[in-house]
């Protein structure tokens, strides 16, 4: 039986053991899955962002990554951007997909001048909020200075991490243990956190899902 004198150290290490092996685990579930990590056809997100858009919108996929879930929303939009800030992985999207109506940009969309870009309908931001420092200042950006095709009615899709996925997630934040899924996370959101960020930037949630440990949620501009 473990003694209470040493129980702190075991519960700390088996903690911090837990962080390790849940990285171990995606990497290797990568390996054995061809190179691709099974939670994208397990959570099927990019599907989720899809059934949001409707034929012919003109999107702006913030944080386009590896250009997937760009090209994915280019086979049913209009038009399609995709802005990343990493040159690697813009120079790969760039290289694998081609389809004409989906446009690659190189930049970081808290500066980014987007003025010459067609009039848009719809951003959507996967797994990209968490990490920016000022996210209310981007938010209102986006709100107030995009090319909007319908001022008063624009529409963001927007998916993050919450640290309500699970209560040893919280437990480990409560104890100054290491908690956030990705170390470059800024915030991991409570429900309340997510709604009053949205709320100060201008804007409201129209709809709202938890899935997987994820808020999912349609956003637009919040009535005055």
């Amino acid at each position: 039986m473990i003694r209470d004198s040493i129980a702190v150290p075991i519960l700390r290490f088996l903690l911090i053991l837990d962080n390790w092996l849940y990285k171990l685990i995606g990497l290797l579930a990568v390996m054995v899955n061809n190179g691709k990590h099974p939670k994208h056809h397990l959570i099927r997100y990019q599907e989720w962002f899809l059934d949001q858009i409707q034929a012919g919108w003109v999107v702006l996929d913030i944080g386009s990554n590896k250009g997937t879930m760009a090209n994915l929303l280019s086979k049913k939009a209009s038009l399609v951007y995709g802005i990343e800030m990493d040159p690697i992985l813009y120079k790969i999207a760039k290289e694998s997909y081609k389809a004409p109506n989906l446009e690659f940009i190189y930049g970081d969309v808290t500066t980014y001048d987007f003025s010459d870009c067609e009039p848009l309908d719809c951003v959507t931001l996967s797994n990209v909020l968490e990490h920016i420092p000022d996210r209310i200042s981007c938010l209102r950006k986006l709100l107030h200075h995009l090319p909007w095709r319908t001022p008063d009615h624009p529409i963001f899709l927007i998916r993050v991490p919450t640290i309500e996925r699970d209560w040893l997630t919280a437990y480990k934040r409560e104890i100054g243990l290491e908690y956030r899924l990705d170390l470059s996370h800024k915030i991991e959101y409570t429900r309340s956190e997510f709604m009053q960020e949205l709320d100060t930037a201008g804007l409201v949630a129209i709809t709202f899902i938890v899935r997987y440990g994820e808020y999912y949620s349609v956003v637009s501009k919040k009535k005055q």
